[in-house]
């Protein structure tokens, strides 16, 4: 028996893939000494998304303040369950993970995701300066983060700035 299926549209992860990339660079960077956020602004540039080295960078560590222990990551195609974890975090479809501290921690943790999802969803989806009928906005709730198309947005801003 075949089954068919449609692949995911790159679109649609973009940001998981810009996310994983960030978190392994972010581990290497920790591990080895490298400054981080050089780091991932070296590894967010090609995803036009180098603003969110310093939101990474503190959701990676409150992520691993909440786990107890250092984040772990995959490799290549493999992803750690660390990875799925944060994956499921900004995606909101995995509750913040258990804190020792449950008061403090979780208030945390839950306030660094929710940062993290509006810098990205500014960056890779902006809505537009006046509202118009041909221009796609987002909203938070409706739409997951990552069904947001990334590609298409940064072709309508450059779209935008060759007007101009």
């Amino acid at each position: 028996m075949t089954r068919h299926f449609s692949p995911p549209v790159p679109e649609e992860t973009a940001v998981p893939a810009m996310l994983v990339a960030a978190a392994r660079c972010w581990r290497a960077a920790r591990d080895s000494g490298e400054p981080i956020q050089p780091a991932l602004t070296r590894t967010l540039d090609p995803h036009g998304c180098t603003m969110l080295a310093p939101v990474l960078d503190s959701l990676f560590l409150f992520v691993e303040a909440a786990l107890g222990r250092p984040m772990t990551v995959g490799a290549a195609q493999r992803l750690s369950e660390d990875e799925h974890l944060l994956l499921g975090l900004m995606d909101e479809s995995e509750p913040s993970p258990a804190c020792p501290d449950a008061e403090g921690m979780s208030r945390v943790i839950a306030c660094a995701i929710r940062s993290a999802r509006i810098m990205i969803a500014m960056i890779v989806a902006p809505l537009p300066a006046r509202p118009s009928a041909t221009a796609p906005t987002p909203t938070v709730g409706a739409d997951r983060l990552f069904a947001w198309s990334a590609m298409q947005h940064r072709d309508q801003r450059h779209d935008q700035r060759a007007r101009v």
